[in-house]
């Protein structure tokens, strides 16, 4: 006797359909599993044996063959559990239904539960793909699978739950789909708890809008990493589109949960200096994603920048440019996507006090410049812009005067948000920051005096062809901030005033 069931596989972000075919004949009784299954896929025998005694079905007494195929691409994880059961209580004439088209996702505990397992949203977005009408997931995954438009899903309970519903005893109810939940963006953080630093939130209003990496320079106490934690209530709202890639991530990772499934928020991510360069682009045997990844359309913030490992560092010069990272095992290989908005803090030296205006500093020019120059000039060339972040004084600490807050802030980052929109309709760029260079004469005209003045800047500074690029991309969010449609004078000079603090501690 044979039957086949579909199933669903998953390697990185790369999901990918299998077929478990299983034969039951007559011979020494045995359950093999073949089909380049690692030891979580074989282990389900067992698993499978004890789920069935305890719901009452009697296992099979002969040679049970069950082969994932195609045979050739390695199968992980204990996500086969439930497909291989289906087509177990096929054979046994349990199940009589077609389920050609349908697909079974989910890991059988010993007493016949259902636990749900990582990566479900890829994988039914596939099954949307491959013309499937309806997938069974365990009843914890269902929330995140009822997503996809397009496709029943089926919360299953335990194996008690499945029979019923092919018996006719119990029918489950299709999954209610998915609703995106307004976001509480303003409980915790919001910028009107912040005093003073008035031109660091002007170029953190221009970062947000444009998607433009930022590097914040000062001494310890004078708000960077406050001003830091504040970027995500200001970023623009998420598309569907972007909320669906960055969960197809974060589910893979096991960081989404049955409750909010769908990631609707930008991410905001902030590894330790002391995390590792695999730790930061990702790695494993079989890859997972790393914090670069999962801060995908949102922020990585780096706090005390000079304190990362030099090897952790300039993994991010490539991923900045290519807003990807392939990651290479034996294995095999894994591309995750890694658009993301870089926000970075750091000291101006050791002690935190290089031109501080009360305090004196301690360290040696040695030691300055030892330490301010563990950041490299590529890895700096990548910084859309540059903050000093003064010591706020008295007056602005103790001022009555309401600061403007998060959602006023946002609403304008929003406004310039839908300008890029509308710019970059029909095209794949999504922000200013993200205009490759053959579209920068189309999407960044300039007026001849805004021409005129970035052409001197360049010939004085001696400015890169990177940092050319960099600062007419950030003259383009500034004058959709002020919503002009064409660059002039007043916008190159702000963006040039946000390029010209690496003059100050790296040239000097």
């Amino acid at each position: 006797m044979y039957a086949k069931v579909n199933s669903l596989g998953l390697f990185g972000l790369n999901s990918f359909a299998v077929d478990v075919e299983m034969e039951i004949s007559r011979g020494t009784p045995c359950f093999d599993i073949v089909g380049l299954a690692d030891i979580v896929v074989k282990e389900s025998r067992e698993r499978i044996r004890a789920a069935l005694r305890s719901c009452g079905v009697t296992f099979p007494v002969a040679r049970v063959i069950v082969n994932l195929a195609p045979a050739d691409t390695k199968k992980a994880g204990s996500m086969h559990d439930l497909a291989i059961l289906a087509a177990l209580l096929k054979l046994v004439g349990i199940i009589t239904d077609n389920t050609d088209k349908c697909a079974f996702i989910g890991e059988v505990a010993l007493n016949g539960d259902l636990r749900p397992v990582n990566g479900v949203l890829p994988m039914v977005l596939l099954a949307q793909s491959e013309g499937f009408d309806s997938v069974f997931v365990p009843a914890d995954n269902a929330y995140e699978a009822s997503a996809v438009d397009g496709i029943t899903v089926y919360g299953v309970e335990n194996v008690r739950n499945l029979i019923g519903h092919f018996t006719r005893e119990s029918v489950i109810i299709p999954q209610e789909k998915y609703r995106i939940k307004p976001e509480d963006k303003f409980l915790n953080v919001d910028f009107v708890d912040v005093k003073g630093q008035q031109m660091a939130k002007l170029a953190i209003s221009y970062a947000a809008a444009g998607n433009h990496n930022i590097l914040m320079v000062g001494p310890p106490g004078s708000g960077k990493s406050m001003l830091a934690k504040r970027v995500s209530t200001i970023m623009p709202e998420m598309t569907f589109k972007e909320s669906i890639e960055t969960t197809n991530i974060h589910s893979i990772s096991g960081l989404v949960t049955k409750d909010n499934p769908l990631v609707t928020a930008r991410p905001l991510r902030s590894p330790h200096h002391t995390i590792s360069g695999a730790g930061l682009s990702g790695g494993g045997t079989v890859p997972k994603p790393g914090e670069i990844s999962l801060a995908h359309n949102g922020i990585l913030f780096l706090d005390e920048l000079p304190e990362f490992s030099r090897q952790a560092l300039e993994i991010l010069r490539q991923p900045l440019e290519d807003q990807t990272v392939t990651i290479s095992r034996a294995a095999g290989t894994v591309t995750y996507p890694c658009s993301f908005m870089l926000v970075a803090a750091m000291n101006p030296c050791p002690c935190g006090y290089a031109g501080h205006p009360t305090k004196k500093c301690i360290c040696t020019p040695k030691q300055a410049h030892s330490y301010i120059n563990r950041i490299s000039g590529p890895l700096l060339d990548r910084f859309d812009i540059h903050i000093e972040v003064a010591p706020v004084d008295y007056e602005s600490l103790s001022s009555k005067t309401k600061e403007e807050s998060s959602a006023e802030i946002r609403a304008r980052v929003q406004e310039a948000k839908e300008i890029q929109n509308q710019r970059f309709k029909g095209t794949d760029i999504t922000c200013n920051a993200r205009i490759t260079p053959d579209k920068l004469t189309e999407f960044c005209p300039m007026t001849d005096g805004a021409n005129a003045m970035l052409k001197n800047v360049f010939e004085k500074m001696g400015l890169s062809a990177r940092a050319y690029d960099r600062i007419l991309k950030v003259a383009r969010t500034i004058a959709d901030m002020d919503k002009c449609e064409v660059i002039d004078k007043p916008h190159i000079a702000k963006a040039v005033q946000f390029r010209s603090l690496d003059r100050k501690y790296w040239n000097n």
